[in-house]
C-alpha cells in the first residue's frame, strides 16, 4: 500500500509538472509566432532613382510600401497570418534580449497563477463585476477609435489618419485569429472555476471560454501599438498605451483571467500591432 501510495504522489508531482512545462512552451509559442518576419518580407522594391545613395541594409520601418487602403487589406491579413506562422524560423540572437526576459515573466506567473487569484485580487463580486465593465469600455475604445479615424481621414482625405484606422483595424484581426488559435490549443480553466487551478487541456471549458490567452489584451494592445506607431505625439503615445494596460489589469481583477493569459496577450497583440505597422505602413506620420 504504502509503495502504491509513493507511486499515486510521484505520478502526481510529474503530472503537475509536465502542465507546467507545457503552460510554458505555449506561452512562448504565442510569443515566437507573433515574432517580426525577417527583413524583406512583404516589401515592395525601393525607388533606385530616389535611394540610389542609400545604404543597401535599409531599415526596414524606412523602406517604402504601396498606399494602405481598405481593398488590399484582406490580402494584407492573409499575407501577415502567413508570415507569423514561419516567423519562428527568422528567429536571431539578438530576439534573444526580449525572448528571455519574458520567458522568465511567464515562468513566475505561471508558478504564482493560482495563488494570486485566490490569495491576492478580490472576489468581491460588485468589484469584479465593475473591472469587468471597466475592461469592456476600454477594449471597445481601442476598436472603436481606428474606426473612427478610418471615417475622418477618408472624408478629409487625410492618408496617414486613414492609414491608421486601417492598419490597426487589420492587427486587430490578425491578434483576433491567433488569440483563437492559442484557446483552441489550451483549453486553459478560467480563474473563477475549480478554485482557480488554471489546468490546462480541460476540454469542458471549450475553445471559446478558454482563459489562455487573453482576447481582449490582444486586442488592446495589437490596436495601441499601431495607433502609437503612427503618432509623433508621446503623450499619445504614453495614452494608448496606459489604455492598453487597463485593458489587461481589469481582465485579472475581474477574476476572467490569469496573470499569465494577459501577459501572453498584451505582448502578442503588442508584436502583431509592431509587425502590422512595419510591413505596411505607407503614409509619414503628421507632425502631432
Amino acid at each position: 500500500m504504502r509503495g502504491d501510495a509513493r507511486i499515486c504522489g510521484f505520478t502526481g508531482a510529474i503530472s503537475s509538472m509536465t502542465i507546467q512545462k507545457l503552460g510554458i512552451f505555449f506561452a512562448l509559442a504565442t510569443l515566437l509566432l507573433c515574432n517580426s518576419p525577417a527583413e524583406g518580407q512583404s516589401l515592395v522594391p525601393a525607388v533606385p532613382a530616389v535611394e540610389a545613395a542609400s545604404p543597401p541594409d535599409l531599415p526596414l520601418q524606412l523602406q517604402p510600401h504601396s498606399p494602405v487602403t481598405v481593398a488590399r487589406t484582406p490580402i494584407h491579413t492573409l499575407t501577415d497570418l502567413g508570415h507569423t506562422a514561419v516567423s519562428p524560423m527568422y528567429l536571431r540572437k539578438r530576439d534573444l534580449k526580449w525572448i528571455l526576459p519574458l520567458a522568465g515573466a511567464t515562468a513566475a506567473a505561471l508558478a504564482t497563477d493560482s495563488r494570486t487569484m485566490r490569495d491576492v485580487v478580490s472576489r468581491d463580486p460588485g468589484f469584479n463585476q465593475t473591472s469587468a465593465h471597466v475592461s469592456d469600455g476600454l477594449v471597445g475604445g481601442m476598436i472603436a477609435l481606428p474606426v473612427g479615424m478610418f471615417g475622418v481621414g477618408q472624408m478629409s482625405h487625410n492618408e496617414h489618419v486613414r492609414e491608421t484606422g486601417i492598419l490597426a483595424g487589420e492587427a486587430m484581426v490578425d491578434a483576433i485569429v491567433v488569440d483563437e488559435l492559442t484557446k483552441l490549443c489550451s483549453f486553459r480553466e478560467r480563474p473563477n472555476v475549480d478554485n482557480a487551478r488554471g489546468e490546462f487541456y480541460i476540454g469542458s471549458t471549450g475553445g471559446v471560454n478558454s482563459s489562455f490567452v487573453s482576447n481582449h489584451s490582444m486586442i488592446a494592445w495589437s490596436s495601441a501599438s499601431v495607433m502609437a506607431s503612427e503618432s509623433h505625439s508621446r503623450w499619445k503615445q504614453i495614452a494608448l498605451y496606459s489604455a492598453a494596460a487597463g485593458v489587461s489589469l481589469s481582465r485579472v481583477t475581474a477574476q476572467e483571467h490569469f496573470p499569465t493569459d494577459v501577459l501572453l496577450g498584451s505582448a502578442g497583440g503588442w508584436l502583431i500591432g509592431h509587425y502590422v505597422y512595419r510591413a505596411h505602413h505607407h503614409a509619414d506620420p503628421a507632425a502631432d
